[in-house]
């Protein structure tokens, strides 16, 4: 396994170079035809994205992440259409410098390079991050779970085929989707430029702990709102809701709910429905507990745990604490986070300006579901993940960021003297 993973990085590495060349125009039309091709071939991806649902428990809540149909693919080409038409991140002028002693300096965009994605159980994901790597004028190196593998040889093996047309099926690699596969990518130094882990806290814990090649931090979201005393009930149950039970197997997720002690009373209206409506089960701290007790469905309200709070449940599952005050929530959010959406509901307009200057996370929400926290709904098109660290990117990952830049110096003949 080893030689052949090394063999393939070398093949990916010198490919890349080809993308260096490409226009705009040959990279919008291969992603239109990888967009038609997906939605005619349609009926195949399925059939072996069933092959690995079947292999996983549907309550599992990666069962979800794994699940393709025919609306999801359309919302994938859909996409892969966007993407081919947004602006090249590439060749933009960032700074320019006229020095006194002759020399021009000119800062730009550039593709980072070979790219190492390590993710679990999205086989959207292989379409996301071909079409944003590709865009940027970046090779790919696939690192998927043995959860999505049928999905994946199968996505994969229609990119290379359209890019095949083009003398550029080189430029995607599906690295072996067995665990032992994974080393050999986190050690590749000489090939890799950066990694970007997407799945749960184990995961990137692992990829950050091991690789030798420079990784960007995306994807667990422990996210947190407070309902502070000056929250408007309407505003709170309609926000609590979409941030909790859109969709629960995604990272901008609602886990954390947390109430001012003044509006505690409010707790029962807040999760009106969440019992009946969503079956979402409830820990809940002392305090909560006692406000809800006979005002939710018993079997679904639980006392919470430590444990319970500090957790990205994944899963139709929320925590509940009572909060004293606006510092108290703060300290919380610090002790918890994972740096990923945060959200306050209030209509006092210092406490909204405090919460959103010292909640240190990539994204912060006044009034607004953490559901948002997507490159597409932020208008940069299609993501390949969200930035949960501070160096290079923060936040939701499109075209931009997956570029670096070069400093380009032209001068008449001109020498250092000292």
């Amino acid at each position: 396994m080893k030689e052949s993973i090394q063999k393939n990085l070398q093949i990916i590495r010198k490919a890349s170079r080809k993308l260096i060349g490409l226009r705009d125009e040959q990279i919008a039309q291969i992603l239109n035809e990888l967009a038609g091709l997906t939605l005619k071939n349609q009926d195949t991806i399925l059939e072996e994205n069933a092959k690995d649902l079947a292999r996983m428990d549907t309550a599992n809540p990666k069962y979800d992440r794994l699940l393709l149909n025919a609306e999801r693919l359309q919302g994938i080409a859909d996409d892969l259409r966007k993407v081919a038409t947004l602006p090249s991140p590439l060749g933009r002028s960032l700074e320019e410098r006229s020095l006194p002693n002759g020399l021009q300096l000119k800062k730009v965009s550039v593709p980072l390079g070979v790219i190492g994605i390590i993710y679990e159980s999205r086989p959207n994901v292989t379409f996301d991050v071909f079409a944003l790597c590709f865009k940027s004028g970046n090779a790919a190196v696939l690192k998927g779970s043995r959860d999505a593998h049928f999905s994946n040889l199968i996505i994969v093996e229609l990119i290379q085929k359209v890019l095949a047309t083009h003398g550029l099926e080189d430029v995607v690699y599906l690295a072996p989707s067995e665990r032992e596969a994974l080393p050999h990518i986190l050690e590749a130094d000489d090939v890799i430029n950066t990694i970007i882990p997407r799945g749960g806290q184990g995961l990137i814990r692992f990829v950050r702990d091991n690789s030798k090649v420079p990784v960007i931090e995306t994807g667990a979201g422990i996210v947190h709102t407070y309902f502070d005393k000056s929250g408007d009930l309407e505003k709170g149950k309609r926000i609590i809701e979409n941030a909790k039970a859109r969709r629960v197997s995604v990272c901008n997720a609602l886990d954390t709910l947390l109430i001012h002690q003044q509006r505690l009373h409010d707790l029962p209206a807040l999760l009106k429905d969440m019992d009946s409506k969503h079956q979402c089960e409830i820990f809940a701290d002392e305090e909560a507990f006692r406000v809800l007790e006979n005002h939710y469905d018993q079997s679904l309200l639980k006392k919470a745990k430590p444990e319970d709070f500090g957790t990205e449940f994944l899963a139709m599952k929320m925590s509940v604490k009572m909060i004293p005050d606006l510092e108290a929530a703060l300290d919380h959010i610090d002790q918890y986070s994972s740096k990923h959406s945060e959200a306050i509901i209030a209509e006092d307009a210092d406490t909204i300006q405090h919460f959103l200057h010292h909640t240190d996370a990539a994204v912060v929400y006044a009034n607004t579901s953490t559901a948002f926290t997507d490159g597409g709904q932020f208008g940069m098109g299609a993501e390949i993940g969200i930035s949960t660290q501070k160096l290079h990117a923060r936040g939701p990952m499109a075209l931009n960021e997956l570029t670096s830049y070069k400093w380009m110096v032209w001068s008449d003949g001109l020498i250092r003297a000292k």
